[in-house]
C-alpha cells in the first residue's frame, strides 16, 4: 500500500513535535509498539490512540530525568509547574501526531486536517462565537478537525476538547454545547437571553479523556457524556457510554 504524502505545514508539525524534549519518551515508547506489529502498520497507528493513557504513564520517569537535567542546567526553575504543563500539552501533541501518521496510513481522507491552533483556521469565529446580547460565548477548544472550502475557509469541524482528567475544566464544552443547541432552535430562552448564532454548518462538540483518575464510570460524569456528540478514552475500558479513541479515525472520515 501506497502512503499519502502529507503536505509541507504537516511534515512541520511532525517535527516540531518530535523536537520537544518532553516528547520523546512516549514517542520512543509509541514506535517501539509500532515496530512491534510492522506487518500491520495501518492498523497499529490506529490501535495506539486507545493506550495514549499506558504511552503517558509508562513515559513519566524518563521525562522527570529530562527536568532534573534541564533544571541543573537552568532551563527550567519550577519542575513541578514544567510538569503540570507537560502532560497536558503532551496529551495534545501525541493525537495530532498520531493523527497525521493515521493520514500518511491513509486511515484518514487527505482532505482533512488537524490544529490546536484556531489563528489556523479561516473564518473560524463564525462556527466558533454564540452572542448572548452584547456578550460573546466561546467554547473550550483544545483541537479541531476540519475540512476546508476551495477558498479556505472552513467547511465542516469537529470542536474536541481534551481532559487528562474530569476534575478539569469538563463541564465548561458541554455547556457551551446546551448554548449552541438553545441557539440553534426555535425556544423562549434563545428570545429571552438575544441568543444569536447563525454558521453556515454548526460544529460537532466531542470530548476526550485518558481518565488518570478512573472517574469516567462515576455517576455524576457519566451523565456528563450525553451532552456531547460523542466522547472518546484513550485508555482500556469496558464501557458503552464512551468510545475507544481509535474510532475517532472512523468517527472525522463519515463526519465530516
Amino acid at each position: 500500500m501506497e502512503n499519502y504524502k502529507i503536505n509541507k505545514k504537516e511534515r512541520d508539525i511532525l517535527a516540531s513535535i518530535e523536537e520537544k524534549y518532553y516528547m520523546l519518551p512516549p514517542l520512543s515508547l509509541i514506535k517501539k509498539e509500532i515496530l512491534k506489529n510492522k506487518h500491520n502498520k495501518k492498523l497499529a497507528w490506529q490501535k495506539v490512540l486507545d493506550n495514549l493513557h499506558d504511552f503517558i504513564r509508562n513515559s513519566q520517569n524518563e521525562v522527570e530525568k529530562l527536568l532534573q537535567k534541564r533544571r541543573q542546567q537552568k532551563k527550567i526553575k519550577d519542575i513541578r509547574q514544567a510538569r503540570v504543563s507537560i502532560v497536558g500539552n503532551m496529551f495534545s501533541k501525541l493525537i495530532i501526531y498520531i493523527f497525521i501518521q493515521n493520514k500518511i496510513c491513509k486511515s484518514i481522507r487527505n482532505d482533512i486536517f488537524i490544529t490546536s491552533k484556531l489563528s489556523e483556521i479561516k473564518n473560524f469565529d463564525k462556527i466558533g462565537t454564540i452572542r448572548v446580547g452584547e456578550e460573546s460565548q466561546k467554547p473550550d477548544i483544545d483541537l479541531i478537525i476540519y475540512t476546508e472550502k476551495s477558498n479556505r475557509d472552513i467547511e465542516k469541524c469537529i470542536i474536541i476538547s481534551l481532559k487528562t482528567s474530569l476534575r478539569e475544566r469538563a463541564g465548561q464544552t458541554y455547556k457551551w454545547k446546551l448554548l449552541m443547541e438553545i441557539a440553534t432552535t426555535e425556544n423562549p430562552i434563545r428570545k429571552k437571553y438575544n441568543i444569536e448564532y447563525n454558521p453556515e454548518s454548526i460544529p460537532l462538540i466531542c470530548f476526550v479523556t485518558v481518565n488518570f483518575y478512573n472517574e469516567v464510570d462515576k455517576p455524576q460524569h457519566r451523565g456528563m457524556f450525553k451532552f456531547f456528540d460523542n466522547s472518546f478514552i484513550g485508555k482500556k475500558i469496558d464501557s458503552d457510554f464512551i468510545s475507544p479513541l481509535s474510532h475517532l479515525i472512523k468517527y472525522v472520515n463519515e463526519k465530516l
